[in-house]
């Protein structure tokens, strides 16, 4: 066979396989495509953050095919479903999309649309460490699945450490020493996280916070932890104990506690002493420990006032100049301080966080929700599920308007 006839076959065989492609001699099924992240125009410059459980987990989701414990704490059980469809959970309030795995894709999903949307700048994820305890690397799991979302969706993240277990880890002769257990967690950080494109910088360094500290009390001991670091991350302590850290804390974030007096404390009498400082903001505080039996009662709670304690404390915020909020918090359930939409509260907390980050675009928070509720309906549909990814790169894109139209065509 000459060379004429071999090139005039592979034409012929490049165009049959063309044509093969076609359905019903159509055109193609379009192809994915893949939009970057647009900022959401907004007129307050704060940056907004959103405080992050990663730890929960469901029969499906667990390797023991048992609910988590932040669900169940230890008497309730969501295998039993009321004549509302609800799990018994432990918690006063209830997720809009139902008790969920931290790690599942299409809850990630659901989340950062609607922070993104409400004009969240990124999270603080709280992290147990690097150590194979309990379900610190359970928690550590979901945040990486959580993390690899994050930069598709525009939003940035940074670490909130739980010091308060590394006695843990040595008891399980897991580490030598505190300060050992500590600086593999922190080496671990700056291999992994420190360096992204989209992990919270303050003062060109990345921002490290810690929820204490409860553990490692001492200057010595944390310049011990950040040996390795370089550079040192901006180091914030929970408020009132930056002393702790000394010179290797930048300065202090403020939390929830009894009443709103102390979060105007925080502002008046240390906010001026502080070289970084993060202001909060909180619709309210209602744990479930004692109905839970996870512990005694803590003796106070904070009213949701329908809205009014957020209010309260986003103007408190304001007010002060800081130039970073915490919302406190996204999901704990357990203490009654989520901002994530619930059966309760409907969407109106991010209503209210939207209003303060300067956002006047109409809301899209249903369409979100309906984007969550097809990505379950539909599980196994590779169709659909393509449709709703474009619907997704259209969210985040801020083409909403796309994304919309293109869930509103499925069933």
């Amino acid at each position: 066979m000459n060379k004429t006839k071999i090139f005039l076959l592979a034409i012929i065989g490049t165009i049959t396989t063309a044509c093969s492609s076609d359905s019903g001699g159509g055109s193609t099924e379009p192809e994915l495509e893949i939009l970057a992240p647009v900022t959401i125009a907004k007129t307050n410059n704060t940056k907004i953050y959103a405080h992050y459980m990663a730890w929960f987990e469901t029969n499906e989701s667990s390797a023991d095919s048992n609910w988590g414990y932040h669900w169940t704490m230890a008497n309730r059980n969501p295998d039993i479903v009321d004549a509302n469809g609800k799990r018994q959970i432990a918690s006063h309030y209830y997720p809009m999309i139902g008790p969920y795995h931290s790690g599942d894709k299409d809850v990630i999903e659901n989340h950062l649309l609607m922070m993104k949307y409400s004009g969240i700048d990124g999270i603080l994820i709280d992290w147990y460490g690097t150590y194979d305890l309990y379900d610190y690397k359970i928690i550590k799991d979901n945040t990486e699945q959580i993390i690899a979302l994050l930069d598709k969706v525009g939003l940035e993240y940074a670490i909130v450490y739980e010091d308060r277990v590394l006695t843990n880890i040595v008891n399980a002769d897991k580490a030598p020493s505190v300060t050992a257990a500590a600086k593999t967690d922190m080496n671990w950080l700056q291999s992994h996280y420190f360096n992204d494109s989209n992990y919270i910088k303050i003062k060109d360094k990345p921002l490290l916070m810690d929820f204490g500290p409860i553990t490692l009390t001492t200057p010595d001991q944390w310049a011990t932890a950040f040996s390795n670091l370089n550079p040192k991350p901006t180091f914030l302590t929970l408020w009132n104990e930056s002393g702790e850290a000394g010179n290797n804390a930048s300065g202090e974030f403020a939390w929830v506690y009894q009443n709103n007096t102390h979060l105007s404390n925080f502002y008046m009498n240390r906010l001026p002493d502080l070289d970084v400082a993060m202001g909060g903001a909180y619709p309210g505080f209602h744990d479930y420990y004692q109905e839970g039996g996870a512990g005694g009662a803590l003796g106070w709670a904070i009213d949701h006032n329908n809205g009014a304690t957020l209010d309260a404390t986003l103007s408190l915020a304001e007010n002060s100049g800081v130039d970073y909020v915490q919302l406190i918090t996204w999901n704990d359930f357990g203490e009654g301080t989520m901002i994530e939409p619930t059966k309760e509260f409907g969407y109106s907390y991010l209503q209210k966080i939207k209003a303060f980050a300067g956002i006047t675009s109409a809301d899209v928070f249903t369409n979100i929700s309906k984007l969550y509720d097809l990505r379950k309906t539909h599980k196994g549909d590779a169709a659909i599920q393509k449709k709703l990814d474009q619907s997704f790169y259209y969210f985040v894109s801020m083409q909403a308007d796309k994304a919309i139209a293109l869930i509103d065509g499925i069933e």
